[in-house]
């Protein structure tokens, strides 16, 4: 199902004389194609789990409009809506058991019991816990509650299935069986997902497209890898990326790019005072590189070493960049020098924080 949001805006009104009333979501406007996984991606306060509670019917928008296909739900009571929502803390039944939390919507829905225990039994087996069904929560690991509350979305047989930091409340290495779980899911139901987070490799690693959120603001749409390589502006490329976007005071004189004095290449853009942001992965270490840091200490990440070092600006600004782990690194060095990728370092508006494009 294709879910169409056209200038969908939510204000809370102010609960206290002299407070302002909060615009939680400004005009967005959003084309979710049928069968995707998108997520919606942000710090905390942005708006994104309004949103999804807007898409649900769980909240009213205080202005646009929510198409699902061709149907105008925007007024549309939540149950009718025909979506599967997924809650940050589960909200299982802690008296009931595994099957019966799974059968819940159905009993509701008064579908027949044989038919409703046959259609628990099917989701349970898509989330793979079918052994698991006469269990009660407690008798479950934070992982495997999780793909309860899935399977419970899931046996409405939904149009729209609606995940809130699902992941949130697992531990590290639950948090990445269970995302390639969800991705799974989705491929084989091919049901339409969106998938609200503030972990941006959660958000990259599992969505086909992410919709990058700031102060109930759109700020970017696109493929991850699409809008890691290409920021709109300062705060998207400082929010995507581990290790982060390296940030830098600098400016453009004479066709010049500077950072502390030092020109680090050319540009054709006018003079101005800009923001130079460069990827880890920009920094090319090189014997004879026209950059010279000061290493601080060597951090090492697997296949790859990520090299913490100090540029030589007078801010002495923290430099973090990634460094393949078969480059032989001098003995006891205490700085290195590197080249850098052009497609790595971008230049914000100092003012706007704008991309220069």
């Amino acid at each position: 199902m294709k879910i169409s949001i056209q200038h969908l805006t939510k204000i809370f009104p102010s609960r206290t004389k002299g407070d302002k009333a909060v615009h939680a979501v400004e005009d967005m406007n959003i084309e979710i194609p049928s069968g995707k996984l998108v997520g919606l991606l942000g710090p905390s306060g942005c708006g994104k789990s309004t949103t999804l509670f807007m898409l649900s019917g769980l909240e009213s928008p205080t202005s646009g409009k929510i198409m699902f296909d061709d149907q105008d739900v925007t007024t549309l009571s939540a149950e009718k809506r025909g979506v599967g929502l997924v809650f940050q803390n589960y909200a299982l039944y802690p008296h009931m058991t595994v099957e019966q939390n799974i059968r819940f919507p159905l009993d509701n829905m008064r579908i027949k019991k044989e038919e409703g225990n046959a259609r628990a039994l099917d989701a349970a087996r898509l989330v793979q816990i079918e052994d698991l069904m006469a269990r009660k929560p407690n008798e479950l690991s934070g992982g495997q509650q999780q793909r309860v509350a899935i399977a419970r979305a899931l046996v409405k047989m939904p149009n729209v299935l609606l995940l809130d930091e699902p992941l949130s409340n697992l531990d590290a290495r639950l948090r990445l069986q269970t995302r390639e779980e969800i991705k799974r899911i989705q491929r084989t139901t091919g049901i339409t997902t969106v998938f609200v987070t503030h972990d941006q490799e959660e958000a990259m690693s599992i969505c086909d497209t992410m919709v990058v959120m700031k102060l109930g603001i759109v700020q970017q749409i696109g493929a991850p890898q699409d809008i890691y390589d290409d920021p709109n502006n300062l705060f998207v490329a400082n929010f995507l990326g581990t290790p982060p976007i390296n940030i830098f005071k600098g400016k453009i004189s004479g066709g010049k790019v500077y950072i502390g004095g030092e020109a680090i290449g050319e540009t054709k853009y006018e003079d101005r005072d800009v923001y130079v942001g460069i990827r880890p992965e920009g920094y090319i270490y090189h014997e004879d590189g026209a950059f010279t840091l000061q290493l601080d200490h060597i951090e090492v990440m697997g296949r790859d070493k990520s090299v913490v070092s100090t540029h030589e600006a007078s801010t002495k600004p923290t430099v973090r960049s990634i460094i393949d782990s078969d480059v032989p690194l001098p003995r006891d060095a205490t700085e290195l020098k590197f080249n850098i990728k052009p497609n790595k370092l971008f230049l914000f508006d100092a003012e706007t924080e704008e991309r220069l494009r």
